[in-house]
């Protein structure tokens, strides 16, 4: 079971910090993070002393099953203005404002700018909206117990797929026939989804790092990268492999090589207290080293949970220190325009003193 109290508690230490008297809510995996619910509406308002979930009529059922530490409001208007109406009445009760005005604080990534005019109108006076930046996102970064369960079994399933798609992998088959056969097995295994669209790219289309399966047929001779995610029990899974159809040249051999070097040293450099930057840094500078940092054209990861990209990104200039609980990826590549491309990804869990690997997947390099 998650512990929404405790995540809900860790949430007003930082209100404290900010001196907000309550907190608004909008974005869903916040949501759900906070208190459970998985529907595509609603709106949580945290206060020192409550923790009230509004959502519409069609949710009824769906928010009293779903919804844990949090008193559930069924709003007849929009759950934002249901939040403001709440706020209205009860701003001024004992316990709930603070000696000046009374601060609310919201998620300004979020909200629109023109919801969050409406918002500031509908508020009584006396009430001062403060915006806020990733306040939920930080607390998130560090998964709890049952949290890592449930990326383990993503991981899992993500890596059964690929036991079952790298055999349907041949020359002439299109991208977008191996990719639909392993999002249709995904659904089989269980997953609610895929965490982003399916890449699988081949030949000189390998070298697009976001190379989303196409109809073009993969060549008798050349890379073939496959990325893909699965989403279970809400938590999002992602690993990258990358397999070359027919024999290697020796400069398809030498980038593999070197990817898989660069994103070893980038495990190696993963503990607790380095910063996204120092493992970053410990990639790249194997690339460097064989000529390749050029073509190494984005960062070397990003933190997963509920959603696909989460913090902390591991990438040049990111000072965030990373502690033992986090969950990121580990993802160096190589992409040579007009040539081809090479991309090795598995998710690892930060330890005290370095990390666990969860994608069990081999990454020696696969001839078919």
């Amino acid at each position: 079971m998650m512990d929404y109290k405790a995540r809900q508690k860790k949430l007003l230490v930082s209100l404290g910090t900010h001196s907000l008297d309550a907190f608004l809510i909008t974005h869903l995996p916040n949501i759900r993070y906070l208190c459970g619910f998985t529907g595509s509406a609603g709106t949580l308002l945290l206060t020192g002393h409550s923790s009230i979930f509004f959502t519409d009529g069609r949710y009824t059922s769906q928010a009293a099953e779903e919804v844990a530490d949090a008193k559930v409001v069924i709003s007849h208007t929009q759950t934002l203005q249901c939040a403001a109406e709440w706020i209205a009445r009860n701003h001024k009760k004992p316990g709930l404002n603070s000696k000046k005005a009374f601060k609310l604080g919201f998620e300004a990534e979020h909200l629109s700018s023109a919801s969050t005019q409406r918002l500031r109108r509908m508020l009584p006076t006396g009430c001062r909206l403060q915006q806020t930046s990733m306040l939920v996102e930080r607390i998130r970064m560090v998964k709890d117990v049952e949290e890592l369960k449930q990326l383990r079994s993503a991981v899992l399933v993500g890596s059964s797929l690929f036991d079952i798609t790298v055999n349907r992998i041949r020359a002439g088959i299109k991208e977008t026939e191996v990719a639909a056969e392993l999002e249709y097995d995904a659904r089989n295994a269980g997953a609610e989804g895929m965490s982003f669209s399916t890449i699988v790219a081949s030949g000189k289309r390998s070298a697009l790092p976001h190379g989303v399966a196409s109809t073009a047929q993969i060549p008798s001779r050349g890379f073939v990268v496959c990325d893909f995610g699965v989403i279970l029990t809400g938590y999002c899974s992602d690993m990258t492999r990358t397999v070359h159809v027919g024999r290697p040249t020796k400069e398809a051999r030498h980038v593999y090589e070197a990817v898989l070097e660069a994103q070893m040293a980038a495990i190696a450099a993963v503990r607790s207290g380095v910063s996204g930057s120092d493992v970053d840094r410990a990639a790249r500078n194997v690339l460097k080293k064989r000529g390749l940092a050029a073509y190494f054209t984005h960062s070397t990861g990003h933190g997963v949970g509920l959603e696909i990209h989460e913090l902390p990104r591991i990438a040049a200039k990111q000072a965030e220190t990373l502690r033992a609980g986090m969950v990121i990826t580990i993802e160096p590549g190589v992409y040579i325009p007009g040539k081809f491309g090479v991309r090795i990804e598995d998710m690892v869990v930060v330890t005290e003193g370095g990390c666990e690997v969860l994608t069990p997947t081999s990454k020696e390099l696969m001839i078919l």
